[in-house]
């Protein structure tokens, strides 16, 4: 395959309750971005806050 200069991305399949669903939704168009992005923003941002968070301290 060639390389494309992307990062790859993986599959994996979600199961949501109907109601984070319907708020996700929202939210995704409150902030101009699809579902999909949505939730990839959200678990970027909790990792990127995580790493913060165990980094350790000078």
């Amino acid at each position: 395959m060639p390389d494309t200069g992307k990062p790859s991305k993986k599959q994996i399949p979600l199961r949501l309750s109907d109601s984070l669903f319907r708020e996700l939704s929202r939210w995704a168009e409150d902030d101009f971005r699809s579902l999909n992005g949505q939730i990839e923003y959200l678990l970027t941002e909790a990792v990127r806050k995580r790493r913060k968070q165990s980094a350790p301290e000078d």
